[in-house]
């Protein structure tokens, strides 16, 4: 059976590959498309199996809030280029799968690729993008959140850092102004009270050996650490740090001069984590001219 350009426009828009691809998978099944169709899954399954051991450190953080702004989800997807993460496909795909996290309602992303998303499963779904852009997509990471008291606020800040700010007032400016500036400063706590224990031990003794062969006397060198140990804690807590909208003030005095308290927050930022792989073009290129 002659294969023909309707049957290659066909299967290019019932699959999203491309026309060769098409074209070689048509004159395989004798111009059968459902036949070519289930061969060139069969085959992009087994491209995103080779691919998925390639690093995918870009990609896009989502966030997806409940009508009454009381449940959030946040997602990581990745992509292996920068490039294919401002492709319209992979968009596609990760508002699909943020919009299916936030209705599964839990982190397991095992269980959310598996979810079917009109008719077929979401790591099927996958599998057939990683065969039509040719790079290793994953999805990362979920986080859930709910609010007991007050509200939500969320910043994204470019399309790689996400944070969700759960403050005790339905303020949605103050909560968002909170959001950036965790997106900003990337504080680890809330406030002193959260720090651990070992955190603040371990700082101290780095403190104390750092002033040891001071020759102060020891009421001046507890005073030192002191001073040195409340600038730490500022600079690692949420309250403590200056507001980045307003350097002349805390986020704790901002949040007092709104009478409300941050009861918790959640930032997630692309490839956070995930060791890169280094490429130096330079010598790739010096490496051809050798070779």
């Amino acid at each position: 059976m002659s294969v023909t350009a309707a049957m290659v426009k066909e299967l290019r828009e019932r699959t999203g590959s491309g026309m060769m691809e098409c074209k070689k998978a048509l004159v395989a099944s004798n111009g059968d498309i459902e036949v070519a169709i289930e061969e060139m899954r069969k085959s992009g399954a087994a491209k995103a199996a080779k691919k998925s051991s390639r690093i995918a450190a870009e990609g896009v953080v989502k966030i997806v809030s409940s009508n009454d702004n009381k449940n959030i989800t946040m997602v990581e997807i990745n992509s292996e280029t920068d490039f294919v993460a401002k492709d319209d496909g992979f968009l596609a795909f990760a508002d699909t799968v943020a919009n299916a996290a936030s209705a599964l309602g839990n982190e397991n992303v095992e269980e959310l690729m598996a979810s079917d998303v009109n008719g077929e499963s979401l790591e099927t779904v996958r599998t057939a993008l990683i065969a039509k852009i040719g790079e290793n997509i994953q999805v990362r990471r979920i986080k859930q959140l709910t609010a007991e008291q007050g509200a939500f606020g969320h910043y994204i800040h470019g399309v790689k850092i996400g944070v969700v700010v759960n403050v005790t007032t339905d303020n949605a400016e103050l909560a968002k102004d909170i959001a950036m500036h965790v997106a900003a400063v990337n504080p680890e706590f809330i406030s002193e009270k959260d720090v651990p224990a070992d955190y603040v031990a371990k700082e101290k003794e780095i403190l104390i050996a750092q002033v040891a062969d001071s020759g102060k006397p020891p009421e001046i060198i507890e005073k030192m650490i002191g001073g040195r140990l409340r600038k730490y804690l500022a600079g690692i807590t949420l309250y403590g740090q200056p507001f980045v909208k307003n350097p002349d003030m805390t986020v704790e005095k901002l949040l007092k001069s709104e009478n409300a308290d941050v009861v918790t927050f959640s930032r997630m930022e692309v490839g956070d984590g995930i060791e890169k792989k280094e490429d130096n073009f330079a010598e790739e290129v010096m490496a051809q001219a050798r070779g």
